[in-house]
């Protein structure tokens, strides 16, 4: 997916991350909190996704609030890891790299998850949207978008849904 962050001073900055899963709460993906997406969720904690499918001409954008994903649950994730991709997490930091590299091939190492990675979620909240795009050959694009009501419950939240285009 691609992730769309800004900067405190509003400067766009988008890249591809890989999106692990969906939840009642929201879209989660996990990262290294020193990179730099993870320094502009934490000075502007809004964000933008895009899923686009080519083949079929299909969007789905989503736009929410974000949050750190909780540590048990991102270690809960990081234990379900490759050993291989355990490691990588550890890659920036040299000394750790070294010491665990002799683990690399026996799935039953035991990586710790480092401090300093982890998971987040973007949370399609009160003016919030998530916005489901259709390609034609016409170019008459069918674009539907759901707005988050304000009120609504956390658990069973409402939409309000708008046809924006044709």
């Amino acid at each position: 997916m691609t992730l769309c962050t800004a900067s405190a001073a509003g400067i766009p900055s988008a890249r591809v991350v890989l999106f692990k899963q969906l939840d009642p709460r929201g879209f989660v993906f996990y990262t290294n909190y020193t990179s730099r997406k993870s320094q502009e969720l934490r000075a502007n904690a809004h964000a933008a996704l895009a899923f686009y499918w080519r083949e079929v001409h299909k969007q789905v954008r989503v736009v929410g609030r974000v949050e750190q994903v909780a540590r048990a649950e991102s270690d809960a994730y990081f234990r379900r890891r490759p050993v291989g991709s355990r490691l990588g997490a550890w890659a920036r930091v040299d000394e750790l790299k070294r010491r665990f590299e002799a683990d690399e091939n026996d799935p039953t190492a035991n990586v710790p998850l480092p401090e300093f990675w982890g998971g987040w979620r973007v949370v399609p909240e009160f003016h919030s949207e998530i916005e489901f795009w259709l390609g034609k050959p016409s170019r008459l694009h069918d674009r539907v978008r759901y707005l988050r009501v304000e009120g609504s419950p956390e658990d069973v939240p409402e939409w309000k849904i708008d046809r924006l285009a044709p």
